[in-house]
């Protein structure tokens, strides 16, 4: 049974609940889940009101969300309303992570940047959820015991809440005028070191997987 069709499949309980507009996208990730983790339930809708008539009906054990579904939507006030039904991992452009921020810190909605091979990791973090689910632990992720994914650890166990720490930085020094300049100048310190911090994780992540690769191909 094909993993995404034209109209959003019946969602099962348990299972994974996919809001991605772009039918290729979701056919690619929702392979990947299965190659990963078995035949998982999953369900795709390909529009907002496809996703909300779904949410309706069942209540799945993970959420995935493109960012590229709830265009004229309000995200913040969508994101609110869906991390009380289930965990979420979203996918959107890497401007959108400061904007994110309190939710990533609260643990209830995970962050991937649209940004190189995205949908790899956004099935890695879906079928966590699933795998956690089915162990009797909802929302509990686990780090990966292979080496091949020591890459996602950096990009998202160590990334997400360094997002969450940089984005409430930053969200404090735009109250600025109201802070002692002690306190900006440290908050100033902290953003300037996780920026710092984020791109050393960012190279770590591509040079294990080069090498990944290349032992993979050797």
């Amino acid at each position: 049974m094909p993993f995404a069709t034209n109209e959003a499949t019946a969602a099962v309980e348990s299972g994974a609940l996919c809001g991605i507009a772009d039918r290729k996208l979701a056919d690619d990730i929702c392979r990947e889940i299965g190659a990963r983790r078995g035949a998982w339930p999953i369900s795709v809708a390909e529009s907002l009101p496809q996703l909300m008539h779904l949410l309706m009906e069942c209540r799945p054990a993970v959420i995935l969300l493109d960012d590229e579904l709830v265009k004229g939507a309000p995200l913040l006030e969508f994101l609110c309303q869906l991390k009380e039904t289930a965990p979420v991992v979203l996918i959107a452009s890497i401007g959108r992570q400061k904007e994110i921020a309190k939710f990533v810190v609260e643990g209830k909605v995970e962050f991937v940047a649209r940004h190189g091979d995205f949908a790899s990791l956004a099935a890695s973090l879906v079928s966590r959820h699933l795998c956690a689910t089915q162990a009797g632990a909802p929302g509990r992720t686990h780090w990966p015991a292979l080496p091949d994914d020591v890459a996602e650890i950096f990009r998202h166990d160590i990334n997400n809440p360094l997002t969450g720490i940089l984005g409430n930085a930053e969200l404090v020094l735009s109250h600025a005028s109201k802070l002692p300049s002690g306190d900006i100048q440290r908050l100033q310190t902290v953003v300037e070191l996780a920026v710092r911090l984020r791109e050393t994780i960012r190279q770590l992540s591509d040079a294990w997987e080069a090498q990944s690769q290349t032992l993979k191909s050797a």
